[in-house]
């Protein structure tokens, strides 16, 4: 039980040490944690010793270490998102009848990490590893309408980043993403492909940042007028569900 209680006192040092922006006193994590100055002092030890803290002798203070750094890099080397979306996906697909695939934003593009085809349904572009301009994909757009303004203007500054086939200028791309904020899903008409459409919804992290987005593709010639909206509120709830799982 000693162990634990260390064990404990150690993830809330590194928790903190990780929420500053600057290397901290010793003093200033003591009181933090509720600690004496001398456990604080042993604590720090260890995790300079093992490399998840650094000691600026010169300043007199700590901060995160690169093992701490080795930890995330192992956490994502492992994929969480593809392990814990791609049963919910299959589930997807099996009730639409229609390819779906989860993508990531990575700049300004999509890059797409899992694709489940339908039985009988052609294979798509949007394959694995495959990368499309974010603005002309409806995955692209669902995860841009949840970014916060500001970055968006960041990643689309002028209209010289633009690209052929989506909006032509920042402003028309703003006034796109406000329209899918209103109805909840993002739409994309043949952009990608001519006979195909699809529909996407933001898998959103515990902050409300896009981490992922959650789409479905059909052919036009497929599907009845109201069949789009119903096939975006699939891939709305298996986006909810892939939020709740992250």
């Amino acid at each position: 039980m000693a162990n634990a209680t260390a064990a404990g006192h150690a993830l809330r040092a590194l928790t903190h040490l990780a929420s500053r922006a600057e290397p901290i006193p010793a003093a200033h994590l003591a009181r933090t944690l509720g600690l004496p100055r001398s456990s604080t002092y042993h604590l720090l030890a260890v995790l300079v010793e093992h490399g998840y803290a650094v000691h600026y002798e010169d300043e007199r203070t700590y901060g995160i270490g690169a093992a701490v750094h080795e930890l995330g890099a192992g956490y994502q080397r492992r994929d969480p998102l593809q392990r814990l979306a791609r049963p919910l996906v299959e589930r997807l697909v099996d009730s639409t009848t229609h390819n779906a695939h989860p993508a990531v934003l990575s700049g300004r593009d999509v890059l797409y990490v899992i694709e489940e085809r339908a039985a009988g349904r052609p294979s798509l572009v949007t394959d694995v590893g495959v990368r499309l301009p974010a603005t002309v994909t409806a995955s692209g757009l669902a995860m841009l309408a949840a970014l916060p303004r500001r970055q968006v203007t960041a990643l689309y500054p002028s209209a010289a980043v633009m690209v052929s086939d989506g909006p032509a200028t920042p402003s028309a791309l703003r006034r796109q993403l406000v329209d899918v904020r209103a109805r909840g899903y993002a739409v994309e008409e043949g952009s990608v492909s001519p006979e195909l459409s699809s529909v996407a919804s933001a898998v959103l992290d515990r902050d409300g940042h896009p981490v992922a987005a959650v789409a479905i593709t059909f052919r036009h010639d497929e599907v009845d007028e109201g069949s789009p909206a119903r096939l975006a509120q699939a891939a709305r709830r298996t986006a909810e569900l892939v939020t709740g799982r992250l």
